[in-house]
């Protein structure tokens, strides 16, 4: 037998609840999950995930009819023909409210 070593962690009782019912539909204990998870950090060295905050995200556009897009997008094409923003003001403008 291999040579183990115990983890014990105390968790939300409702969120382990439902890990585990998901790893029990993919077939995978919580044992396995915690060994795979620790395999990965060491593959990776570090987190097997982004840890951070996420970034605010544009707008999906996928509610908006072609319409609305053309009309949305003549309205910036206008705007950037006219001068009233250059293409480094908009660079500024996406950086600062999505983090693009």
């Amino acid at each position: 037998m291999a040579n183990t070593s115990a983890v014990y962690a105390r968790i939300d009782a409702q969120l382990k609840q439902n890990a585990e019912a998901i790893l029990a539909k993919l077939g995978i204990t919580p044992s396995a999950l915690i060994q795979m998870t620790y395999s990965q950090v060491v593959l990776n060295n570090g987190l097997p995930f982004d840890a951070r905050i996420p970034e605010k995200k544009p707008t999906a556009i996928g509610a908006m009819s072609r319409d609305q897009l053309n009309a949305e997008l003549r309205k910036g094409v206008e705007s950037f023909s006219q001068g009233s923003f250059t293409a480094d003001d908009i660079d500024r403008a996406l950086a600062k409210e999505f983090g693009i």
